[in-house]
């Protein structure tokens, strides 16, 4: 029975959700005057105060997707920014991660460059960006790209840069042509690099989404969170951002489902214990 109850394979996703459960208890039992006494803080309300009630988060949320529905709008501006900064940043830093690997060269000529603009803080641009795109999607995106792309970048150029010096030399003793040597080699060996980046840009390119509708956006889920930090409604700030994790955590499923079909060549986790 024992045996049974402890966490493996079979039962982690019941495991997890119970984990959780016992979070928004914990949260339920000191959030809410007289259940506990309070230990932190000067009076029963101060808890509820500064971390807000998860009932009544649960209930804001609720709200928002089926009472007043009002929430889609927003959502949908804050998922096309994350969407567009994710998918943007992600081409470009392949590109660039592919370019400089194979460039000798440019790799050495750009190489302080780069390390330059990756240590220059990103969040900075943010107002910059504002001033050049407006205060519409573009900036927002902009924004994304920024903080997207070396995440890819620099994976996709030690993933290229780590291709094993005997399966090149094979490859072009058999003849391939430098875009053979692209397809089958550099890139399948770059994939699980790119792959480890992407799930990390998912939840930076919300990063570059709610920041830049912070500084300053009419719609977003940034901007409904930006208003009610302004009335100290704790209550929809939290929901906001048990929204934006669960719709991040979605968009990283998502890339797990396309890199599980595209590495199907690679042995899964225990495989390679078996083999």
């Amino acid at each position: 029975m024992l045996g049974f109850l402890r966490p493996r394979p079979g039962n982690l996703r019941a495991w997890q959700l119970a984990l959780l459960l016992a979070l928004f208890v914990f949260w339920h039992l000191m959030t809410t005057p007289g259940l506990l006494p309070p230990f932190m803080f000067d009076n029963e309300r101060q808890a509820a105060f500064f971390f807000g009630e998860p009932l009544s988060v649960l209930a804001r949320v609720w709200r928002w997707f089926v009472v007043d529905a009002d929430i889609y709008r927003h959502l949908g501006v804050t998922l096309i920014e994350t969407l567009l900064a994710f998918v943007a940043g992600s081409v470009l830093g392949l590109g660039g991660g592919l370019w400089l690997a194979l460039s000798p060269m440019a790799s050495a000529l750009l190489e302080p460059y780069v390390k330059a603009l990756n240590a220059m803080p990103r969040i900075i641009l943010a107002p910059i960006f504002a001033v050049w795109f407006g205060l519409g999607i573009a900036s927002k995106v902009a924004l994304g790209v920024t903080l997207v792309f070396f995440i890819v970048f620099f994976n996709v150029y030690q993933g290229v840069k780590e291709v094993s010096p005997v399966v090149l030399a094979n490859a072009r003793m058999l003849g391939a042509s430098p875009r053979q040597l692209l397809r089958h080699v550099y890139l399948p060996s770059a994939t699980s690099w790119v792959f480890s980046s992407l799930h990390t840009s998912v939840g930076l390119a919300f990063v570059g989404a709610v920041v830049g509708e912070y500084l300053g956006s009419s719609q977003g889920v940034g901007y409904l969170i930006l208003q009610a930090e302004g009335t100290f409604d704790i209550n929809t700030v939290m929901a906001g951002i048990l929204v934006l994790t669960a719709f991040a955590l979605a968009l990283d499923a998502a890339v797990g489902v396309v890199e599980r079909r595209l590495l199907v060549w690679q042995p899964r986790a225990g495989e390679t214990a078996k083999i």
